[in-house]
Parts: structure tokens; C-alpha cells; sequence
């Protein structure tokens, strides 16, 4: 019994050391560096000054916050919209028995496996360029003058498109994992009883689904706070208002920005920690909301 008590914890030790080292003492640092006055972010305990909730009012009273929790708000609203829908349909098209399923759910999920920055520079060079875009391309072609896509009044929602562009096809094939695990049986018994295809969908996939729109929605919520990537690569200079979303704000914070060396880590430690709750009570909407008391099968 000593023996395996032993064994227990040896193979448990370097698990649990690696979660205390690299997960939970960073959690704890940051939400206590969130109560202090910080310049550098690996600087000294003994260097903290304690300044209480100074942090949350500085960064919820400036602007520049306010405008990337705003972008931050479009994103997660307007760009869930979009990618959901598009993933239930296509998940719903490609589990309906259409032939070369493989092929398009390949083609679907294909920008997922290119590198964010490919992805983005294709956008943005080939795509939107106003000189020699795809997309003023097609409007000459029809008579009608090309726009300025990165223009300051239309790069937020052209930023926008190009990401969601790119992330359908991730919560596509999570949908349709839903989808195959719905035995054929109901829906046989569902078309003798008269129900149509329409029917089906909302009296049984819909409800069906929803554990699987919840784990769609936090990990759509979580995709949405990390985006920095996108943010760059749209004001690859200096950080524009257009582009500007939390985790840059953050960003910009901890190490300065062009023309600005002020550094507080204390300051981006709060950012870190308002970020965290937002994706926590995402999650705890949607359990209240989505309760996983599915039916059984």
C-alpha cells in the first residue's frame, strides 16, 4: 500500500508542480500585481507600491480602454453571429449526406491550418489593397469605383470580416461532432411521424445542440479577448482606435508604445484580470442558460 502510495505521488509530483509553476503562481501574481503600483512587470515585490482598486478606475476611465472594450464588444457579438451561423450551416449542409463532404469540409477548415500572418497579409495585400485588390477588382469590373478598405472608417469592419473569414471552419467541425453523435433513429422517426427537414432541424438539432453551443460560445468568447494577432497586423505601425482591442491596450500598457515609454505592468495586470472575468461570466451565463440537461438518447 506504500508502494503505491509512493508511486502515486511520484508520477503526480512533476504534474502538479508544473500546474503550481506555470499556471497557478502566474494567476496569483497577476491578480495581485493588479492591486499595485508597478512599473515593469518582472520588477521586485519589495518595488510594489499598494494602490487598491486605482488600477480598475485608471484603465475603465480611459478612453483608449473604453474604444477596445467597444471593438472587443463588436467582435464577440456581430463576429459570433456571423461565424456560428455560417459553422451550423455549413455542419448542417455537410452532415445532410452531399457528395465530396470531405473535399468541402477540407476547404472549409483550410485557413485554420495557414499561419494567422499569411492569412492576414493575403487579406490585406490582395484582397483589399486599393490599387490592385480582389474586391476593387470586381467592382470595376461592374462599372463601380473601388473603396479605401483600410481606410480608418472601414478597417475595424474589414479586420473583422477577414477574421471571421478565417475561424468558421474551427467551430464548423465542432458542430458536427454534435451533429454525428444524434442517432439516425430520431430522425427516421421523426420523418414517419411528418416532421420535414425544417422541422427536424429546430424541434431536434437546435436542442440537441446545445452543449455544443455552449462549449462554441466560450471558446469563441476566449478567441475574442486574445486577439492581438489581427489587431497588428491591421496598424502594424502604432496602435489605431480602428484596430485597438483589450489584450494591445494590455500590450501597449506593460511595455510602452511609439512616443510613449511609460510602462505600469500594475495597469496591464488589471486589463488581464477584467478579461478574465468577461470569459468567466460568459461561461457561467451559458451554463445557466444552456443547462446540459440534454435528452437522453
Amino acid at each position: 500500500m506504500k508502494k503505491s502510495k509512493g508511486f502515486i505521488i511520484a508520477f503526480a509530483a512533476p504534474v502538479t508542480l508544473s500546474l503550481v509553476i506555470m499556471y497557478l503562481y502566474p494567476v496569483v501574481r497577476t491578480v495581485l500585481m493588479s492591486f499595485f503600483g508597478i512599473e515593469s512587470v518582472t520588477g521586485s515585490m519589495s518595488d510594489w507600491t499598494f494602490n487598491g482598486v486605482d488600477n480598475y478606475i485608471k484603465i475603465f476611465g480611459s478612453p483608449t480602454f473604453q474604444r477596445a472594450m467597444t471593438n472587443m464588444f463588436f467582435i464577440w457579438v456581430v463576429g459570433g453571429i456571423i461565424v456560428l451561423a455560417f459553422a451550423l450551416l455549413f455542419a448542417v449542409i455537410l452532415t445532410s449526406g452531399i457528395r465530396f463532404k470531405k473535399f468541402f469540409r477540407a476547404a472549409i477548415y483550410l485557413p485554420n491550418i495557414i499561419s494567422a500572418v499569411a492569412l492576414a497579409t493575403m487579406w490585406i495585400q490582395y484582397v483589399y489593397n486599393q490599387d490592385y485588390g480582389l474586391i476593387n477588382q470586381l467592382l470595376r469590373a461592374v462599372g463601380l469605383e473601388g473603396k479605401n478598405w483600410l481606410g480608418t472608417d472601414m478597417k475595424f469592419w474589414a479586420m473583422l470580416f477577414a477574421f471571421t473569414f478565417g475561424a468558421v471552419g474551427y467551430y464548423m467541425l465542432i458542430f458536427i461532432s454534435g451533429i454525428e453523435r444524434i442517432p439516425e433513429d430520431l430522425y427516421e422517426a421523426a420523418t414517419i411521424d411528418g416532421a420535414n427537414k425544417v422541422q427536424q432541424f429546430f424541434s431536434m438539432t437546435l436542442p440537441l445542440l446545445r452543449s455544443i453551443f455552449k462549449t462554441n460560445i466560450t471558446f469563441w468568447s476566449v478567441n475574442c479577448i486574445s486577439f492581438f494577432l489581427w489587431s497588428k497586423m491591421f496598424s502594424p505601425v502604432a496602435s489605431e482606435a480602428s484596430t485597438m482591442v483589450p489584450v494591445v491596450y494590455l500590450y501597449d500598457t506593460v511595455f510602452g508604445t511609439t512616443g510613449n515609454v511609460q510602462r505600469d505592468a500594475g495597469a496591464g495586470a488589471a486589463v488581464g484580470v477584467t478579461l478574465a472575468i468577461f470569459v468567466a461570466v460568459i461561461y457561467f451565463i451559458m451554463n445557466k442558460v444552456l443547462k446540459d440537461d440534454d435528452l437522453e438518447f
